[in-house]
């Protein structure tokens, strides 16, 4: 690799959204090392000058920022925690900052075992999809300390438009499973106003072009009510992602002992649409078990 001044980053879990996000790190100069399950998901970063660890611990040995992107809370406790993990690898004042959808409390629990190593943590989840991945445009929401913010934002800046430090520890995660409910239940919201409108009478994608000017305006509205218009749900983001998120947010309301009704019910029809054998649709294919259960019999 070249001579920088740029930290030295190792990624960990190079898949859809990491390896977009990979590319924009390599270009802006960052010095990268890769970890990942199969070398050959990372072949194409090492194609540009990425450099390959064999282990999680091995990685975190040798870079001053760990930045982890996997599928779920196990998947990061066993990267950062478990056996060959970053936290036998990795020296003290090593930066990890986990950029997966989470459990905001195993987040917390995760950062204060990185501590008593002397590893600092930031949970630094995403929304904006592949698309904002590839096009650096993804939205970052960070939990932490504020100064490490500090340290890592020169890299995040490469991948993301707007990065919002939320607050401490889970803070970031928190926040992230607020999108993925106001997502879910927009969705409901949308599709249960297309059935009102057609049995109507009334079209509904004039109901949707009027609305796109008013004060319902909403990104699901604008993206997702023309796939529901047109049953159009190749994805995108997956259902069954996106179902993984909606435990997130149950088990977080349970552990706060909060009763959300809306909330529960957009978790139940995702849920639903998942044992349906509809996992790979688009999260927005929500609407199918709207318009199911839409339907007044007797």
């Amino acid at each position: 690799m070249p001579m920088t001044t740029q930290p030295t980053i190792g990624w960990i879990g190079p898949g859809i959204m990491g390896r977009p996000m990979c590319k924009h790190l390599l270009s802006a100069g960052f010095p990268l090392i890769v970890y990942a399950r199969r070398r050959e998901s990372a072949q194409e970063l090492l194609d540009m000058g990425a450099a390959f660890a064999p282990t999680p611990a091995a990685l975190a040995a040798q870079v001053d920022i760990v930045i982890s992107m996997v599928s779920d809370t196990p998947d990061v406790e066993a990267v950062l925690l478990g056996d060959n993990s970053v936290i036998e690898g990795g020296k003290t004042g090593l930066l990890v900052v986990d950029m997966s959808t989470i459990s905001p409390v195993t987040t917390r629990k995760i950062a204060e075992k990185l501590a008593e190593k002397g590893i600092r943590m930031l949970d630094a989840p995403v929304s904006g999809g592949d698309v904002g991945a590839i096009a650096g445009t993804l939205t970052i929401m960070v939990g932490g300390k504020a100064e490490d913010l500090d340290t890592v934002l020169p890299a995040l800046a490469v991948m993301g438009k707007t990065i919002t430090h939320i607050g401490d520890h889970g803070a970031g995660q928190l926040a992230k499973a607020c999108n993925q409910l106001i997502a879910a239940q927009t969705v409901i919201a949308v599709t249960e106003a297309f059935e009102l409108a057609k049995a109507a009478g009334v079209d509904p994608a004039k109901v949707r072009a009027a609305l796109l000017g008013g004060f319902a305006y909403s990104k699901v509205l604008e993206l997702h009510g023309q796939r529901i218009l047109t049953e159009n749900f190749q994805p995108g983001f997956k259902a069954h992602l996106h179902n993984k998120d909606m435990h997130i947010v149950t088990d977080t309301l349970t552990a706060f002992g909060l009763n959300l009704p809306g909330t529960q019910r957009a978790a139940d029809y995702m849920q639903a649409l998942v044992d349906a054998g509809n996992g790979e649709l688009d999260s927005s294919a929500l609407a199918t078990i709207v318009q199911h259960n839409a339907k007044v019999t007797g």
